[in-house]
């Protein structure tokens, strides 16, 4: 079997690792064109190597990685830092951060954290239209 095909060991967790297959085909990368965009934001520093996110996307072991690889990860993976953390956290460390069953509330948190305040408090007077 292709390193590509490989199956997941049922028992594991494959949250990260979901999330770098998912996005290196919706971008269309290479693993070393994908090590490349992973670079921190804070220190300017590429922060995982081609060879890590291989091994990581066809579910082989890894080093659970550190917050500046995490921070390069959602740059090269051009995803919310939140998401990369939240899918680290449930794979190396088994925590799951429940939002709602369909993902909509932490979609809606992250949009309301790029409007302004004015806009946000908006959003609320709306919502609770909707809730009472």
């Amino acid at each position: 079997m292709a390193a590509e095909e490989r199956a997941p060991h049922h028992d594991a967790r494959y949250q990260l690792a979901d999330l770098v297959r998912a996005r290196k085909a919706e971008l269309d990368l290479s693993y070393e064109k994908l090590a490349v965009r992973c670079v921190d934001p804070e220190t300017g520093s590429q922060t995982v190597k081609s060879s890590w996110l291989h091994r990581l996307a066809t579910y082989l072991p890894v080093q659970a990685p550190d917050l500046p690889a995490l921070r390069g990860l959602a740059a090269g993976l051009d995803v919310p830092l939140g998401r990369v953390q939240d899918a680290a956290g449930a794979q190396f460390f088994g925590i799951d951060v429940v939002w709602s069953a369909s993902g909509d509330a932490r979609a809606l948190v992250e949009r309301a954290d790029r409007m302004t305040a004015e806009q946000r408090e908006q959003l609320m007077r709306l919502l609770d239209t909707f809730t009472q």
